[in-house]
C-alpha cells in the first residue's frame, strides 16, 4: 500500500542488464536500465534513417559547349517554380576550359532538378531526348513555342528545338485525355489531326474529336 509522499518504482524500471564488451582479452560489464537501452536504440535508429532532404533523386545532366550558365538563366526565366541553385567553377584546367571557368550549373525547372555541364564541343543534343511541357491552354502553348522554337525545320507535332539544340515537346494537357478516350475512332481522328500540325492547336484538336 503506497505511503503518502513516497514514490514506489514500478517493478521493471530498475531491472539491470549486463552486457559483456570485449576489450583485448578482458571483459567489462556495462550496466544500463531497460529504459536507457531503449533510448539508445531509438537514438541510433534515428541517426541512420535519411531525412527527406538527404534522399537522392535522378537529375538530368545537360551537356553544353560553354553555355551552361547562359542556358540555365534562359530556362529559369521561362518556367514557374524555377531558379538557379548553384554555379560551380572549375578548380583546375579541364579539356574544354580553364581554371575558374564555369564547370557545372545546378538549376530547377518547374520544381525538377537539372544540371548543366560545360563539357565542350564533343557531343550534341538530338531528338532522342526531349522534355515535355504540359500546357493548360492555347496561350501557354503559344508562349512556350515563341520562346523556345529556334529551328523552324524541327517543328513538328508539338516538338521544337531551342537555340542550344535541346528538344522540347509543347503539349496541351487535353491531348492526353483525347488520345486515351474509350471511343477509339474519336482518338484516331485526334491523332490524325495532330500528325498534320506543327504547333498544336487545341481548338482544332477538339473539332477533330467532335467530328462525326
Amino acid at each position: 500500500m503506497p505511503v503518502a509522499g513516497v514514490q514506489i518504482p514500478k517493478k521493471d524500471e530498475n531491472k539491470i542488464m549486463h552486457v559483456s564488451l570485449p576489450i583485448g582479452n578482458d571483459h567489462v560489464l556495462k550496466h544500463s536500465t531497460d529504459k536507457e537501452a531503449s533510448m539508445q536504440k531509438t537514438a541510433a535508429s534515428s541517426t541512420q534513417r535519411p531525412t527527406v532532404k538527404e534522399i537522392a533523386v535522378i537529375t538530368p545532366c545537360l551537356w553544353f559547349d560553354g553555355q551552361a550558365e547562359e542556358a540555365a538563366k534562359f530556362y529559369v526565366s521561362l518556367f514557374p517554380d524555377s531558379h538557379i541553385d548553384k554555379v560551380v567553377k572549375s578548380p583546375a584546367d579541364f579539356p574544354s576550359g580553364k581554371k575558374g571557368d564555369v564547370l557545372v550549373v545546378d538549376f530547377t525547372l518547374m520544381g525538377r532538378k537539372f544540371s548543366g555541364l560545360n563539357g565542350g564541343p564533343y557531343f550534341k543534343f538530338n531528338e532522342a531526348v526531349s522534355f515535355t511541357i504540359p500546357c493548360e491552354n492555347q496561350a501557354e502553348v503559344d508562349r512556350y513555342w515563341k520562346a523556345l522554337s529556334a529551328v523552324p525545320e524541327s517543328e513538328q507535332c508539338g516538338w521544337v528545338k531551342d537555340r542550344y539544340g535541346l528538344s522540347w515537346q509543347i503539349v496541351p494537357t487535353m491531348l492526353y485525355r483525347l488520345l486515351a478516350d474509350p471511343d477509339r475512332a474519336k482518338a484516331g481522328r485526334v491523332m490524325e489531326a495532330m500528325l498534320k500540325m506543327k504547333k498544336l492547336d487545341i481548338a482544332a484538336l477538339e473539332r477533330a474529336a467532335q467530328r462525326a
